[in-house]
């Protein structure tokens, strides 16, 4: 059975049969907003909500070495920042992105992750000490206005899901009105072991600058 991750919580890549969770997908599905709108209220207004599924790769020092965000973010924008340009596979190929998507399920919940980061904890450059993931809403709407949006862990594919490992929801609380950007958690080595820690600390980031920004300074000790 699936862990229902709560803000905090620490768990061990083990599964039930003993073994080590090391190939698996960090996954994020989320909902569009549908209104009623036309004459009289009738029919339904659909709002596409653009989040980013994100990730930061931080050493021992707590300096920032990769990162896995959309290359769609312009570089004259990143710059400010002294940001890199966006890519979706880490140097060392053991995480990569499946594609930013731009308006979430058009038609209630499909059941399938919009956005997948997929990670191979062997091929992890050994320098690489804290994986931070976390999300961004590109648009007006903040996480409480969502009308689903769920991050889980699981076995598998970007298109077959063969276990889930543990997951967890993040919208349509009121605790998230004002919030555009989540800290999910990171992966992070413990006497030679990947372990999981569940953050979950939402933000009024105004964009994913500014949480990487927060996670260098606050999280990457």
């Amino acid at each position: 059975m699936a862990i229902r991750l709560e803000k905090g919580q620490r768990i061990n890549l083990e599964k039930s049969n003993g073994s080590k969770l090391t190939d698996f997908c960090v996954g994020c599905n989320w909902g569009a907003i549908v209104t009623s709108g036309g004459f009289l209220g009738l029919g339904k207004k659909v709002v596409d909500v653009d989040l980013d599924l994100s990730c930061v790769m931080i050493n021992m020092d707590g300096k920032l070495v990769d990162h896995i965000y959309s290359p769609l973010y312009k570089q004259s924008f990143l710059s400010r920042y002294g940001m890199p340009p966006g890519k979706v596979d880490s140097l060392d190929r053991a995480l990569h992105h499946s594609g930013d998507d731009l308006k979430g399920d058009q038609d209630g919940d499909d059941g399938l992750d919009n956005e997948i980061i997929t990670v191979d904890l062997n091929r992890v450059d050994p320098g690489v000490e804290q994986i931070f993931f976390f999300l961004n809403n590109c648009g007006k709407e903040d996480f409480s206005m969502i009308p689903y949006a769920s991050i889980r862990m699981y076995e598998g594919t970007p298109t077959r899901v063969k276990e889930v490992f543990a997951s967890y929801d993040v919208a349509a609380e009121p605790r998230y009105a004002g919030m555009t950007a989540l800290i999910m958690g990171k992966l992070y080595r413990r006497n030679g072991e990947w372990k999981f820690s569940a953050i979950g600390d939402a933000f009024p980031d105004a964009n994913l600058c500014e949480t990487i920004k927060r996670i260098v300074t606050d999280y990457a000790k």
